[in-house]
C-alpha cells in the first residue's frame, strides 16, 4: 500500500502517466504543518482530533520517505530538483483512509447467512426491540441496579428479575451471572468444594472452546465420581456411589452431541427420588434452557426449565442468549436456601452482571407472558420459525442481482437446504431453509474459486458470513431480515472477481 501511494503521489507531481517517470530525487514530501493546516484537512481534524490526525500525518510521511528513499537506491543517482506540486490532496486522500481504518471497531455487524440461528461466533441471540431500547436507556441514565426506591436502602440487583424467573420457571429462588459457565462453576464451588459430584460418564461434555465439565469441576474444587458407562447408567450406579463424601447429584444436557443405539440414562422422575432418600441436593445443567415447549410452534422438543423443576430438580443452570433469546448470562434456579448459600460466595461478586445484562434480560423475560405472541416478538423464535416459502421468495429476488455481481465465472441458484438451531440447542435437529447456492462455472479455470469469492464477501463494508460445503458456497438466507436484503444486494456491485 505505501509503495502504492508512493508512486501515486509522485505521478501526480510530476504530471507523468506513470510514477516511474519521476526520478525519485524530484520528489520532495510537504512538512507536516503545510498538511494539518490545509484547508482540506479541517474536516478530519474536526472528526479524528488534532493529536491523533498529527501522528497520522507524521507515520504517514514517514513510511512515504522510506519507500521513496529506498527507490533512490535501487535506481541511478539523479541530481535533486524541488518539486513543483506537493500534492497535499493526494496525501489528505491517503490521511483520511488511515485514520479511518484505525478508528474501526474490530466489532462488526455482519450477515450471517451460515444456516446456524445461534451462532456462538457471531454472538448467539439477536435482541428483540424491547431489550434493545432498555439497554440504550441503561446506558443514557442512572439506574435503581442496587438501590430499593420503595425503602431508600440499598438493593439486591436480582431482585430486578427474581420474580419474572420464579413465576416462569416455578422455582423458589434465583441468581443471575456471567455466563452458564460460570452458573456451574459457582454452583459447584459453593454446594461441592473438597466434596464428590457424581455425574454419569455419557454426560462428560465439552462444549465450544474445550469447555469440559471434569475441567470446570477441577477449578471449582469439586471431585468428580463418574457412575456408568459410556452409553448407559443405571440408577444403581448413582445408589451405589453415594456417600458420606457426595455433596451432588448432577445431570448435565448432552448439548452438543447425541448417543444412538444400545442406550440408557437416568431421568429425572427416577433420580429425584433417590436424591431425596440420600438427602443430596440434584442439580440439572441444562446448558441452553428454553422457557416454553417448543413443539408449539413447529419445532422440536427440548425440556423446559419449569419440567426440570417439577421433575425433582434442586438446582438448575442454563444460558440466557441461547434458546431463551436474551443476552448473554447464566441463570440458576431452584431452592430458595441453595441459591442463599450460592449468592453468599465470594465468587459471586466477581461473576455477577451489570445494568446492561439486567437492563435486555427483563423485557425479554416479560415476553414470554404472552406466549401465544412469542414468535412475533422475540428475534429469536422469529429466525426459527421463519416459513421456508418467505426464504424462498427472497432467494429469487437476490438471485439475479448476484448473478450479475459474480459474472459468467459462477454459477448461482436458489436452493432449499438445512439450517440448524445451534450453540448446542437440539444438535441433531435440522430446520427446512432456503438461500442461494453458489458453484463454479463450467469450465472456470479460476484457482479456489469459492475459497476466493468466501473472502471476497467477508471483506464487504458489512461482511457476508457463508459456508462452503460439497464444493458449493451455501448462503443461508434464515436469518436475513427482510429489512436488511435492500442494504445487502445494494453491496454486491462491491465484489470483484476475476476475469
Amino acid at each position: 500500500m505505501a509503495v502504492d501511494a508512493a508512486a501515486s503521489v509522485a505521478g501526480a507531481r510530476t504530471g507523468a502517466d506513470s510514477p516511474h517517470c519521476a526520478a525519485p530525487g524530484a520528489i520532495r514530501l510537504p512538512a507536516v504543518h503545510l498538511i494539518l493546516s490545509d484547508a482540506g484537512c479541517e474536516a478530519l481534524i474536526a472528526e479524528y482530533g488534532r493529536v491523533q490526525t498529527l501522528e497520522a500525518a507524521r507515520a504517514l510521511l514517514a513510511e512515504l520517505r522510506g519507500v521513496l528513499l529506498a527507490a533512490r537506491r535501487a535506481e541511478s543517482p539523479v541530481a535533486p530538483t524541488a518539486a513543483t506540486d506537493t500534492n497535499i490532496p493526494a496525501l489528505l486522500a491517503m490521511l483520511s483512509d488511515r485514520l479511518r481504518d484505525s478508528n474501526r471497531s474490530p466489532l462488526r455487524p455482519v450477515f450471517n447467512l451460515t444456516g446456524t440461528v445461534l451462532h456462538t461466533n457471531l454472538g448467539r441471540a439477536l435482541l428483540p426491540d424491547s431489550a434493545v431500547q432498555a439497554v440504550a436507556e441503561a446506558l443514557r441514565w442512572p439506574m435503581n441496579l442496587e438501590w430499593d426506591i420503595d425503602t431508600g436502602k440499598r438493593g439486591d440487583r436480582d431482585n430486578l428479575i427474581e420474580d419474572l424467573l420464579l413465576e416462569l420457571t416455578g422455582a423458589e429462588a434465583a441468581t443471575i451471572v456471567n455466563n452458564n459457565a460460570a452458573a456451574v462453576l459457582l454452583m459447584l464451588n459453593t454446594l461441592a468444594q473438597g466434596k464428590e459430584v457424581i455425574v454419569s460418564r455419557g454426560e462428560l461434555v465439552e462444549i465450544g472452546g474445550a469447555f469440559r465439565i471434569p475441567d470446570i469441576m477441577t477449578r471449582a474444587g469439586a471431585v468428580l465420581r463418574e457412575v456408568g458407562s459410556t452409553n448407559r447408567t443405571h440408577l444403581k450406579d448413582y445408589d451405589e456411589a453415594a456417600g458420606p463424601q457426595t455433596a451432588l447429584m448432577m445431570k448435565v444436557h448432552c448439548s452438543n452431541y447425541a448417543i444412538t443405539g444400545f442406550t440408557k440414562s437416568v431421568e429425572l422422575p427416577e433420580l429425584s427420588p433417590l436424591a431425596q432418600k440420600h438427602k443430596i441436593p440434584l442439580a440439572v445443567d441444562l446448558g441452553s434452557g428454553t422457557l416454553v415447549d417448543l413443539e408449539q410452534y413447529g419445532l422440536p422438543h427440548e425440556t423446559t426449565v419449569r419440567e426440570t423443576i417439577a421433575g425433582g430438580a434442586d438446582l438448575v443452570t442454563f444460558s440466557g442468549d441461547k434458546l431463551l433469546g436474551g443476552p448473554q448470562c447464566g441463570i440458576i434456579v431452584g431452592r430458595k436456601d441453595l441459591i442463599a448459600q450460592i449468592k453468599k460466595n465470594p465468587l459471586k461478586r466477581a461473576l455477577r452482571v451489570g445494568k446492561l445484562t439486567l437492563a435486555a434480560l427483563e423485557p425479554v423475560l416479560a415476553l414470554y407472558r404472552a406466549p401465544d405472541l412469542l414468535p412475533e416478538r422475540l428475534t429469536t423464535l422469529k429466525l426459527l420459525t421463519r416459513p421456508a416459502a418467505a426464504m424462498r421468495a427472497q432467494a429469487q429476488a437476490i438471485l439475479p442481482v448476484m448473478q450479475a455481481a459474480l459474472g459468467a465465472g459462477y454459477e448461482v441458484r436458489d436452493e432449499a437446504m438445512m439450517s440448524q438451531i445451534g450453540s448446542g440447542a437440539l444438535p441433531v435437529d435440522q430446520l427446512h431453509s432456503h438461500g442461494l447456492a453458489i458453484r463454479a462455472a463450467e469450465g472456470s479455470r479460476i484457482s479456489n474459486v469459492l475459497g476466493m469469492l468466501e473472502q471476497r464477501l467477508r471483506s464487504l463494508p458489512l461482511p457476508v458470513i457463508g459456508r462452503v460445503a460439497q464444493d458449493t458456497l451455501w448462503l443461508d438466507l434464515r436469518c436475513l431480515d427482510a429489512h436488511q436484503q435492500q442494504r445487502f444486494t445494494d453491496q454486491l456491485s462491491l465484489l470483484q472477481t476475476p476475469a
